[in-house]
């Protein structure tokens, strides 16, 4: 039995979501709110999420309308915005002073090395982000700040802005490989008003006003693209100095995309690990060999070196933005958001032996058996 916080009943959460609105109130994952003592439960195999992911809420809702997203627009007859899952977990709100008040008083246990402020697209959602940010670095610098931002709404000025303000790392979620795709799941075709070009010209922005090592890109694996396809945007964004930060495709109860495949363990496992030899060991998308389906069938890397690096698991784990002891971790690691415990993509902890036979078949195409309590 999971016994309740004690001040789980909280004034705040009588107050129907729908009339919560940042920057008063944020939404946050549901494993910051486990990791906040906030919401009772438990994570398989982790006690905690590393960031305390934050989400910009209002009544209205996001205006944008992406195929893939449980925020998408199309929702609003369904369920109220607020209510709505997102990356497979509920999202509960809460006032931004208490979240503030309990990092700051150990809610957490000092386990958040990062947090991040994640836009919407929405007319007050560049200077809510800006107030936001400004706030908590004046109360908790210790913890840095990235940005996943909506470059729809944004100017290179507001880049400048929240660099100047202080915040760590800018990310992009640019989700779609190819314009094709982009245009198909978060453009015209949807009626989203989401650009390819607009998305790519923020990343040129954050590279220059942010500079290397201090930029990232979400990258959706499974919509549809190529692994030569994917793989070719990770080289080009290393290149202009930042990283990519993957996610496995998962179809998302109540969006347009529901209904479609989920992303392949065998694919994932090969470009989660040629993303990991691009963006931390040197390799390179050019020594890589594709066949005529565009997928990879000889990483540029030596044996030997190559199974050194599967073995150690990093590159199976989550990846995002930092945290403090190695820069090949992520402090974001979104535990289960892209898969559940029973068949796990994206590790939120460290892989044991186990683990890393499992990702061994399943780099085969082997069906791996599924987990079982």
């Amino acid at each position: 039995m999971i016994e309740m916080p004690p001040d789980f009943y909280h004034p705040d959460y009588r107050i129907k979501t729908p009339t919560m609105r940042s920057p008063e109130y944020v939404q946050m994952s549901t494993a910051a709110a486990i990791t906040l003592g906030l919401v009772p439960g438990r994570m398989y195999r982790t006690d905690c999420t590393h960031c305390l992911n934050l989400l910009l809420t209002y009544p209205e809702g996001c205006r944008a309308n992406c195929a893939y997203c449980g925020l998408a627009r199309h929702r609003e007859e369904t369920r109220d915005y607020a209510d709505r899952n997102f990356i497979r977990v509920d999202w509960p709100a809460l006032s931004y002073r208490e979240v503030i008040a309990r990092v700051r008083a150990g809610g957490d246990k000092g386990r958040f090395q990062r947090m991040c402020i994640s836009m919407i697209s929405h007319p007050d959602s560049n200077l809510d982000t800006l107030e936001l940010l400004t706030q908590w670095v004046s109360e908790l610098p210790h913890i840095p700040v990235s940005i996943l931002s909506n470059p729809t709404t944004m100017e290179r000025d507001d880049l400048v802005r929240l660099k100047q303000a202080g915040a760590d790392i800018f990310t992009v979620a640019l989700d779609a490989l190819t314009p094709e795709i982009f245009e198909r799941t978060r453009g015209k075709v949807v009626d989203s008003p989401h650009r390819w070009e607009k998305y790519w010209q923020a990343i040129i922005w954050a590279a220059d006003i942010f500079g290397p090592e201090k930029f990232g890109v979400h990258l959706i694996c499974g919509m549809g693209e190529t692994e030569r396809e994917l793989l070719e945007v990770v080289q080009r964004i290393k290149e202009l100095g930042g990283h990519s930060h993957l996610f496995a495709f998962f179809p998302e109860n109540g969006s347009l995309m529901e209904d479609s495949p989920a992303c392949g363990p065998a694919q994932w496992r090969r470009v989660q690990l040629a993303r990991y030899l691009i963006d931390y060991a040197g390799g390179e998308f050019r020594r890589m060999v594709f066949d005529e389906a565009g997928q990879v069938v000889d990483f540029g890397v030596e044996g030997s070196e190559l199974a050194r690096f599967i073995n150690a698991g990093k590159p199976f784990r989550t990846s995002g933005c930092p945290g403090k002891d190695d820069a090949e971790i992520s402090a974001c690691n979104r535990p289960y958001g892209d898969s559940n415990p029973a068949n796990i993509l994206s590790y939120p902890f460290k892989l044991g032996p186990e683990d890393i036979e499992i990702v061994k078949l399943q780099m085969k195409g082997e069906i791996v058996k599924p987990f079982q309590e």
